[in-house]
């Protein structure tokens, strides 16, 4: 998700006020909520982005929604957001506030491609052998796409470890396309 400065910035800001109240963890765990409320349904989202439903409404229907299900701070920061008629960015507050969270607590996110789903033996495997690697908390997404054949490729930030079948069958060809050429 492409996230704006305006985002950037209050996510950095409700991560400085977590921090003076102590109240980390707890924020996090409050902005996942938020985010994943958001994601699961399409209706809020137009809702939300909506420029005809006027920005009272919204706040109204906010503070309806989250009353009693946050923290203290998490709830009057949502209802400053929408006072304020950022609402339409939530979901993009949201998601760099767990970026920010994730370079504070030193965790990364990593993306394993596979051919066939994994177990969780095989999940736990692959997040330690990470961790060993990096120095740092993982936490990875594993995405399913058949036409790899086997192996995996791993993703982390711009760097791509691909051990492929597919990848590798690719570079035979080229070899192979390379040789018969000369």
């Amino acid at each position: 998700m492409l996230v704006s400065k305006a985002a950037r910035r209050y996510a950095t800001a409700l991560l400085e006020l977590a921090k003076e109240q102590d109240a980390v963890e707890r924020t996090f765990e409050d902005v996942q909520f938020v985010k994943n409320t958001i994601e699961d349904s399409r209706d809020l989202q137009l809702f939300l982005k909506s420029p005809v439903i006027k920005p009272d409404k919204k706040v109204n229907a906010l503070e309806a929604l989250f009353e009693g299900e946050l923290s203290e701070l998490v709830y009057r920061f949502i209802t400053l957001i929408a006072r304020k008629n950022r609402q339409n960015i939530l979901d993009e507050i949201a998601a760099a506030f767990i970026n920010i969270y994730n370079q504070y607590a030193g965790i990364i996110e990593a993306e394993v491609f596979v051919a066939k789903e994994m177990d969780d033996k095989q999940k736990s495997q692959v997040v330690k052998r990470l961790e060993d690697v990096t120095g740092k908390k993982v936490n990875i997404s594993v995405i399913v796409q058949e036409d790899l054949k086997g192996g995996m490729a791993i993703k982390i930030a711009d760097t791509v470890i691909d051990g492929t079948i597919k990848h590798k069958l690719e570079q035979l060809e080229d070899v192979f396309l390379n040789t018969a050429t000369e």
